[in-house]
């Protein structure tokens, strides 16, 4: 059981992990990150929290070994611009412990550690490190910093014991206590895992090597009935344990005393039975009296308690074994329960969500039946039911090392947890957001919306703008923080935040339309202030001529107020879009909007006519331009022969010619009727074969939500 500590920094340090040249940068490319040129140079200040130091003196000793290494503060910049690259990091570990100097290997790991808390292999490394160095204290201060970063390793807590016992004096009565408080420890925190089996095995072997033979009993009574990967062994050991030794030695003495009594119990009533005469009828000679209890028991009374021990055991053995066996297909389906930035295939998330939503779906049936025995007092029910949400827990906690740079199960731990307590929900997303997910901008946003709904206002600022920080240039997050403020009624600081990105986005036209019509929306919808939400949107349009979206919302701008006054305006914005460098299908939505507006609001009909003039001068030149791109490349016979077709078509279903209508006639009402003839035909204006109607201009102007939903 000895700690090991002779491998190289380059690997994890465990024989079940896979080398580190097949470790690559974690899942993030699907997450905008920031400019590592820009983020050189104008968060350098960031450095120490993507990259920190944490180094510490030893007491008693000066950094004495000189200066860096020659290498190290290279590697060191490596990891500092992208700390992300895995790579990076073990390159800069090997070098380091090639190199021999202790205080380049401390800042090295407490950094990547710091970083990446999962990878248990490297405490380890760091544990040994420490020792070999003589600083055992030190070596248990690594310990258990990573046990409480990553509390269920049982191969950390292995090592922290191991570490312990190669170092304490266990002749003294407080080392044997400290070791069993620490196997305590363990088991609580990880004797849950379903690999836990080699924690429970050493704490059952150091009880016995302490002579301790009642501890052990107990420690194996306690694995019993956790379903474990070797449940079978357990139970064969605790069998040849409690048939090796007299009862009285490996039971507690409420056990023992009621294992005693059974016995007698079972042999009064065998006595009964063959005589058919109980024990108070039976009549002693004179001056007997009831043979003394001198406390030892004979060899057949210790065969027949083993065997009501066997018996009670044995039931407790066939229950936890139908729980491994319900387990066991989903446990069999994970094949890489450590952590590995190496991304997982779909099929081991699968495996990971299918086992998540039985074990939850076996809490859940255990909750519904214990709310319905409450009244009737059943604890065992009770009982089940915290062991269920107990079940839960530890199996996302080992999924969560295992898939840590995946946030859907980040989320979907959360959810479970909203029904137990708010402050667990805030310790995953604290969990999930500061240390493994630091660029997944989605669950940041979460963490905020979850921190807003219940009150705490400026925990939510410090999460976004801390995201912000991490990852400049979201939109999403820009917004939210605007959002959040106009919420608390701040409408000022929301405007200010829209303001200095508007400004900041400049070289970006693009960008800069998006956040103006952001503002403008603002200034009209909350501030009431249609001069100023215009004159941004003007000031827009100046610097993005070509950018459709910014005339229609300036349109909708002025078609929302007064349309009595505002009429020429709008009119002058519709003429403004059709005069703009924007492409012809775009000029003709305008046209057609503005159509519309004077067919509905126009005060005189010469508005209508030019309006209506203006819209087929668009159509005609959008038709000779398309028919120019197309060219006219047809066979020349080909096309005769097709118009020949065309006119025998059209003699043979011409209608039936109309009566002459004479001049007195009124013509056909605007408001009813067939109008496709007349006029007075709106119908004829906008009913355009080649563009769908006039119901059509509806479409192709609902693409505007693209960009920006409807109020």
């Amino acid at each position: 059981m000895a700690a090991e500590g002779t491998e190289d920094l380059g690997n994890n340090g465990e024989l079940t992990n896979p080398p580190v040249t097949e470790l690559y940068e974690p899942e993030v490319a699907d997450l905008p990150k920031p400019d590592v040129k820009e983020s050189a140079e104008s968060n350098a200040d960031r450095r120490d929290t993507a990259a920190p130091t944490a180094s510490y003196t030893v007491e008693g000793e000066e950094e004495d070994e000189g200066e860096m290494p020659a290498d190290f503060e290279r590697l060191w910049k490596l990891t500092s611009d992208n700390p992300q690259d895995f790579n990076s990091w073990t390159d800069l570990l090997q070098y380091c412990e090639q190199e021999g100097h202790m205080r380049a290997c401390r800042q090295a790991l407490n950094a990547f550690l710091l970083r990446y808390p999962l990878c248990y292999g490297y405490w380890k490394k760091f544990a040994d490190l420490e020792r070999r160095a003589g600083h055992i204290d030190k070596a248990e201060e690594v310990c258990e910093r990573g046990l409480k970063a990553i509390p269920l390793s049982v191969d950390l807590w292995i090592h922290y014991i191991n570490l312990l016992l190669g170092t304490l004096n266990m002749n003294l009565p407080e080392s044997t206590r400290r070791i069993r408080s620490v196997f305590e420890e363990a088991v609580a925190a990880a004797g849950w895992d379903f690999h836990s089996d080699r924690l429970w095995d050493l704490y059952a072997e150091w009880e016995k090597e302490q002579g301790n033979l009642k501890f052990m009993t107990e420690v194996y009574d306690r694995v019993l009935r956790v379903p474990t990967q070797l449940y079978n062994t357990h139970y064969e050991k605790l069998k040849s344990h409690l048939t090796s030794h007299p009862p009285q030695d490996v039971l507690s003495p409420e056990e023992y005393g009621k294992v005693r009594n059974e016995y007698k119990e079972s042999q009064i009533q065998a006595k009964k039975e063959r005589t058919g005469i109980s024990a108070e009828e039976e009549e002693r000679p004179p001056g007997e009296e009831e043979p003394a209890d001198n406390g030892k028991d004979s060899e057949d009374a210790v065969q027949k308690m083993q065997e009501l021990l066997s018996v009670s055991r044995e039931e407790v053995y066939q229950q936890n074994e139908a729980e491994v066996r319900k387990r066991w297909n989903f446990e069999d389906a994970i094949k890489r329960p450590y952590f590995h930035v190496k991304p997982l295939d779909r099929a081991q998330l699968k495996a990971w969500q299918s086992y998540l939503d039985w074990e939850i779906a076996e809490a859940e049936t255990a909750a519904v039946a214990t709310e319905g025995a409450a009244m009737e007092g059943h604890e065992g029910l009770k009982q089940e039911c915290v062991a269920g949400h107990k079940r839960v827990l530890i199996l996302f906690e080992r999924c969560l090392i295992a898939c840590a740079l995946y946030e859907e199960l980040w989320n979907k731990y959360v959810h479970y947890l909203a029904a137990h307590g708010l402050e667990d929900v805030r310790n995953v997303y604290r969990r999930a957001c500061q240390i493994h997910l630091p660029y997944k901008h989605s669950i940041h946003l979460h963490w905020a919306s979850f921190e807003e709904k219940h009150g705490n206002i400026s925990e939510a600022k410090h999460i976004l703008e801390s995201l912000e920080m991490t990852v400049p240039g979201l939109a999403a997050v820009r917004l939210r923080r605007v959002g959040l403020e106009r919420r608390t009624g701040r409408l000022d600081v929301a405007e200010a935040l829209l303001k200095e990105t508007m400004e900041q986005s400049k070289d970006n036209p693009q960008l800069h339309a998006f956040y103006s019509i952001k503002l403008a929306r603002f200034l009209h919808k909350l501030c009431r202030n249609p001069a100023r939400a215009r004159t941004v949107l003007q000031e827009a349009i100046e610097l993005s001529p070509d950018n459709c979206r910014l005339y229609q919302n300036l349109l909708e701008l002025e078609m929302s107020g007064d349309l009595r006054a505002n009429g020429g305006v709008v009119l002058q914005c519709v003429a403004k879009a059709i005069a703009a460098p924007l492409s012809p299908k775009t000029k003709i939505l305008f046209s057609q909007r503005g159509l519309q507006f004077v067919e509905d609001f126009g005060t005189t009909v010469q508005s209508v006519l030019s309006m209506y003039e203006e819209h087929q001068k668009l159509l005609k030149e959008h038709d000779a331009k398309r028919q120019a791109e197309n060219g006219n490349n047809d066979d020349t016979e080909k096309m005769s022969k097709m118009d020949d077709a065309s006119a025998s078509t059209v003699a043979q279903t011409a209608p039936p010619t109309m009566p002459h209508i004479p001049m007195t006639t009124p013509p056909p009402s605007m408001m009813g009727g067939d109008m496709s003839g007349s006029y007075g035909s709106y119908g004829s204006w906008y009913q355009q074969q080649q563009y769908g109607g006039y119901g059509s201009y509806q479409n192709p102007w609902s693409q505007y939500n693209q960009y920006y939903p409807p109020s």
